[in-house]
């Protein structure tokens, strides 16, 4: 498995080149979000805020009637929670082509409660005209860009960044509302998004090798919500698994609970990501195991709604590997 070192920073400088209209801003987190080389590249380009996100999507409202593109770089959870007021009456109201890129969705930083994106989507999902995407893997960052063209209005990444598996192949980038088939089965339907499919890919591995088919589809338009081979694989299994990087009201498990029960399927959906809780500040891999978002997680899941024992200790599991990470660059530090 190709392992790629922080993908969005060269795309996105070699992307821009011919778009005078793209701009960059940045709330005082340039190089935590990536961004560093492209101000030296594009200094006449770059607006930094400080720490004045309010003003910074107001400056952004305004930069976007004029005819630029801004694409604000920051933490995610500053994104929306802070400057909510400005992002929905100066920004989404009036939908203005302004590009929200949030970095540490979740729970993958130790900053604790303040730092972690855990109710984002689905305080966007209730925005109107807000466009979400989220990113899963290396090829998903540098495909990102190209998919934001075609929607005219304001759009929130759920950007990954640091060391990245290449799950998806790079002549198989993302599309606007297109999810992809990971695997078939008539086991049940999974259904994952952001770096979780990472955890279920594994897990997937392992239910095969007990005679278990899971039929895997991988989410990165968040909304607007729904396509027909999700569809399709929604309305084929009476069982049901999301697995999300956010709380499980009002994001990716909600979106598919209100399909099931406006479509009538009489299917039963499993949610598993944080139950109405905040997260404490540890790595990434810790809290997915203390919070239950790892595959161990829902190999457990699987074994409970089936009624079956697969017999998978957790060393079996962790014998199962996509990809190896190294160790250049910590993609949890603030």
């Amino acid at each position: 498995m190709e392992l790629v070192t922080r993908p969005h920073v060269e795309n996105f400088i070699k992307w821009s080149k011919d778009r005078p209209q793209v701009l960059v801003m940045t709330a005082d987190l340039t190089n935590s979000c990536e961004v560093g080389r492209w101000r030296d590249t594009y200094p006449d380009r770059f607006i930094t805020a400080g720490m004045a996100e309010q003003n910074m999507l107001s400056v952004a409202a305004g930069l976007a009637r004029e005819g630029f593109i801004p694409w604000l770089h920051t933490f995610a959870v500053f994104l929306y929670r802070r400057p909510y007021d400005q992002l929905a009456m100066s920004i989404a109201y009036p939908n203005l082509p302004v590009r929200l890129v949030g970095f540490l969705p979740g729970i993958v930083t130790p900053g604790g409660v303040t730092h972690q994106a855990i109710e984002d989507v689905a305080i966007l999902r209730a925005t109107p005209n807000m466009t979400i995407l989220e990113t899963g893997d290396a090829t998903e960052v540098e495909s990102v860009l190209d998919v934001t063209e075609e929607v005219d209005g304001p759009v929130y990444i759920r950007m990954l960044r640091g060391v990245l598996p290449r799950l998806f192949p790079t002549d198989q980038p993302m599309k606007l509302g297109q999810s992809r088939q990971l695997s078939v089965g008539d086991d049940l339907t999974l259904v994952t998004s952001g770096l979780m499919t990472e955890q279920a890919m594994k897990a997937c591995q392992v239910l095969k090798s007990r005679g278990l088919n899971v039929n895997h589809v991988h989410v990165s338009t968040l909304k607007p919500f729904g396509d027909d081979l999700l569809m399709q694989a929604l309305g084929q299994s009476k069982k049901i698994i999301t697995m999300e990087n956010h709380t499980i009201v009002g994001g990716l498990g909600s979106a598919v609970a209100e399909y099931i029960a406006d479509e009538g399927l009489g299917a039963k959906v499993i949610r598993l990501g944080l139950r109405d809780t905040y997260a404490h500040g540890a790595s990434t891999k810790y809290l997915m195991r203390e919070y239950e978002l790892d595959s161990a997680a829902l190999l457990k899941a699987v074994e409970r709604e089936l009624n079956v024992d697969l017999h998978i200790d957790r060393e079996e599991l962790d014998a199962v590997s996509l990809e190896t990470r190294d160790n250049k660059v910590n993609a949890e530090s603030l």
